[in-house]
């Protein structure tokens, strides 16, 4: 059974940093999800195993997402923190590699984690 455990939300300042932690039970291609109080899920940035990485243009710039696969684990830095950064953060892995925006879309991925709250105030 594939396991995903995200660890580092908080609440930070606007302008602030926090990083985001996704641990999983093998080697997948990696990705990371958000979703704001009515609003609907988008991808903020995903990884292959080969360290291909694909942002999403609202976070270009200000996020890096990276990968340990020593240890299996994903992370997503993210720097110049905007209030409209505010979601449940998702981890998502996938067997199956894609880049681009395919990346970036739910479809792709098979196994979720259970989410991270970051609150970004102004």
């Amino acid at each position: 059974q594939v396991q995903l455990v995200e660890s580092g939300g908080g609440s930070e300042q606007a302008g602030g940093s926090l990083r985001l932690s996704c641990a999983a039970s093998g080697n997948f291609c990696m990705g990371w999800f958000r979703q704001a109080p009515g609003k609907e899920r988008e991808g903020v940035a995903a990884i292959t195993r080969g360290v291909i990485t694909t942002y999403a243009d609202s976070v270009k710039g200000r996020f890096t997402i990276s990968r340990d696969n020593a240890k299996n684990t994903a992370y997503l830095q993210m720097n110049s923190l905007k209030p409209e950064d505010t979601a449940m953060y998702y981890c998502a892995a996938a067997s199956y590699c894609v880049t681009g925006k395919p990346a970036l879309s739910q479809r792709t991925y098979s196994y979720w984690g259970q989410g991270t709250q970051v609150t970004v105030s102004s």
